[in-house]
């Protein structure tokens, strides 16, 4: 519980300093409960919803070799955007790489926890 904890936190972090580099991002960052919010969220899709459209999405993926898999990540950071007050994003390049770069600092937090 402790490490999921460390990793949520760490991954809140990078999405309240996230929108400096990424300007069709937005976080209301008067506090850092959004970033923590936003995080848990992220977690949530990316464990039970993901892979159901990952699923349903195999014909479509199979057909673009893979490519409609990068739709259904963005499409996860939009679901989270309209689940969580003070978030917001826009267009397609910039939640793709927020995504990106939300799973790197997952991968990197992980690897130092085990």
């Amino acid at each position: 519980m402790i490490n999921y904890l460390i990793r949520l936190a760490c991954c809140g972090a990078a999405v309240y300093f996230m929108p400096q580099f990424l300007h069709d991002i937005r976080v209301d960052t008067s506090t850092f409960t959004t970033s923590i919010i936003v995080a848990l969220v992220m977690s949530f899709l990316n464990t039970f919803v993901k892979p159901v459209l990952q699923f349903l999405s195999i014909p479509i993926t199979i057909l673009t070799l893979g490519i409609f898999y990068l739709v259904v990540n963005v499409g996860i950071v939009y679901l989270c955007a309209y689940l969580v007050n003070g978030f917001s994003v826009s267009g397609f390049i910039q939640p793709l790489i927020f995504g990106f770069v939300l799973s790197i600092v997952n991968s990197i937090v992980g690897g130092f926890q085990d």
